[in-house]
């Protein structure tokens, strides 16, 4: 029994540590207006974040070919709306962002 709660008790903690980094993440969505087109669970004017993690699940390459996507815009994938360039954005953030995304 005393395994089982220490075992809750570290799934609970590392939720909780998790869940900043998904905030900030969120933040910095807010920040570079990602916001603007996207959702996590619902399509806007872009796809919903976990509509995007779906597609690209189990691809190795999907991080990158996403932070490309969000750095040089995109078309024709999603619909026939296009995806602005993020050339502003700084490569760390688009990173950070991608990671988030995919996780979902």
């Amino acid at each position: 029994m005393r395994i089982r709660i220490a075992a809750l008790g570290l799934a609970l903690a590392a939720g909780w540590a998790a869940a900043p980094a998904a905030l900030a993440d969120e933040a910095l969505a807010k920040k570079h207006n990602c916001t603007a087109c996207h959702a996590v669970d619902k399509k806007m004017i872009g796809p919903a974040y976990k509509d995007v993690a779906k597609k690209y699940k189990g691809q190795a390459d999907a991080a990158a070919k996403l932070a490309e996507k969000v750095k040089k815009g995109g078309s024709g994938v999603w619909g026939a709306v296009p995806m602005p360039p993020n050339a502003t954005v700084p490569d760390g953030d688009i990173q950070k962002l991608v990671a988030w995304v995919l996780a979902m």
